[in-house]
């Protein structure tokens, strides 16, 4: 049964209602509800915004204290595999949101009240503009990643199918508006099958037939390929970003909590920023590989070991990883005192702290946002899809990080010794490209920080979305 509209949304109308349903991936729904967050945030004083995100009913528990006039949370029944499944078998839960996920969907919307004004759907749901047609609801298709790497799955999806495994270091230059790029940097899959990357150009096709385009970016990143898009389609393009927690931030922790113990390892009930209040300006290396993908456990192993060896201070976010890097780190007197492991921090905090120097990261879109608008250089491991992308982003355009992984591909392990050395100079300071790249991840920083200020990129789109979809409200 759906829930009740809002007492504060009652005393007034037209209720302009938007219903949000995101990928059920996590950093799907991430970014889709930072997106809702900035558009309720930033809503016109006379505009009389609802919006209800929808989710499977095991994703619901992760919203139950969260309070807002302007959000609702709605359920359909899980009709995805068990996390247990989608973590070994990425091909199932695939398969399932394109295929079990529409039919409950559209039951729902039979449900709420006030009806659907618009739709605003992940970009892989590409049942969705289909079905916003037969219900006469407009839909807004939500690209939660660049618009660079839009542009490049466009070019895939003209040239598919286009085999990346053969002349790797041949330049593509024909993309619209995007530097060149060699073929081994185009997008892949190292999980599932062909099949699931056949999926993601018919969702990208499927784009089309939406109303409105989403892009989860800052315009300021990816200029002229946005430019270049809105000459393209036929319907209005915005960029809204960068779609991280960014107005939680001062809400930051209390540095007069206290921890048990000072050394070695610390377990999950560790207070981690307690920790890095302890540490030096810049000093500590964070790490994180995302929340689904992952690399194997001997790359894993090589990593704890490289980064004992350099004896470099971090703080790792491991999730399912955290009793093989523990284990790993046992015997190390190397790592005593130097790291805290755990499995799950508030990242964006995190990178904002003082004491953090530098983001190891596989180069997830919501990861790069967080990164460049903490004004953090990046050491970079893409695992798979647009990661290969954003690490040439930001290794070769913005010339903010370094890459690891110099090989692209799953089975290419990078040993202790090249991650101790690789390590030890990133988080050097003295050395003079390190402060070079620091020097411009400050000044991509700058360019965040003016997107999100009154009259800012974010704002004047935001402003002008609104203006666009309130002639759906009768």
């Amino acid at each position: 049964m759906a829930m009740e509209i809002p007492v504060s949304l009652k005393l007034s109308s037209p209720i302009f209602h938007i219903v949000a349903m995101p990928h059920a991936g996590q950093s799907h729904i991430n970014a889709m509800i930072n997106l809702c967050n900035i558009l309720a945030s930033k809503k016109p004083h006379n505009n009389n915004l609802l919006i209800t995100f929808v989710l499977t009913e095991d994703r619901l528990s992760q919203f139950n204290n969260f309070i807002s006039n302007t959000i609702r949370f709605e359920s359909i029944p899980d009709v995805l595999p068990p996390e247990s499944v989608r973590s070994t078998n990425f091909k199932v839960f695939f398969d399932a949101v394109l295929t079990k996920m529409e039919a409950p969907f559209e039951q729902l919307l039979d449900q709420l009240q006030p009806p659907a004004t618009l739709i605003m759907a992940d970009f892989v749901l590409k049942w969705m503009p289909d079905l916003g047609t037969r219900r006469n609801i407009p839909v807004v298709s939500f690209f939660s990643m660049s618009a660079t790497f839009f542009s490049v799955l466009l070019y895939q999806n003209e040239h598919y199918p286009l085999d990346i495994s053969e002349n790797g270091d041949e330049i593509v230059d024909n993309i619209p508006g995007v530097s060149s790029f060699r073929r081994k940097d185009l997008p892949t899959l190292t999980v599932g099958d062909s099949s699931i990357f056949n999926e993601i150009m018919d969702a990208i096709s499927s784009i089309s037939r939406a109303q409105y385009l989403i892009f989860g970016t800052i315009y300021e990143f990816d200029p002229r390929v946005v430019d270049i898009l809105r000459t393209r389609f036929s319907f209005p393009i915005y960029t809204i970003g960068p779609v991280i927690p960014y107005m939680n931030l001062q809400d930051h922790h209390n540095s007069s909590s206290s921890i048990a113990t000072t050394s070695a390892i610390y377990d999950d009930e560790t207070d981690y920023f307690t920790w890095l209040d302890r540490q030096p300006i810049d000093s500590v290396l964070y790490i994180s590989f995302g929340s689904f993908l992952s690399v194997s456990g001997v790359q894993m192993q090589e990593f704890a070991a490289g980064l004992a060896q350099s004896g470099v201070k971090f703080l790792w976010v491991a999730r399912k990883e955290v009793a093989l890097l523990k284990e790993s780190f046992h015997d190390n007197d190397k790592a005593l005192d130097s790291g805290l492991i755990v499995s799950w921090c508030d990242q964006l905090k995190v990178l904002c702290h003082p004491s953090v120097g530098g983001f190891w990261s596989h180069c997830g879109w919501n990861s790069v946002q967080e990164g460049a608008f903490a004004g953090l250089p990046f050491l970079t491991f893409p695992i798979a899809f647009d990661q290969h992308c954003n690490s040439k982003l930001i290794v070769e355009d913005w010339k903010t990080g370094l890459n690891l992984k110099k090989n692209v591909g799953a089975d290419n392990l990078v040993g202790k010794e090249e991650i101790a050395k690789i390590v030890k100079e990133f988080m050097d300071l003295e050395r003079d490209e390190g402060k070079q790249m620091r020097k411009r991840a400050k000044e991509l920083q700058k360019i965040c920080q003016l997107a999100i200020a009154k009259d800012g990129s974010l704002e004047i789109n935001i402003k002008t979305f609104f203006d666009d979809i309130s002639y759906q409200v009768i």
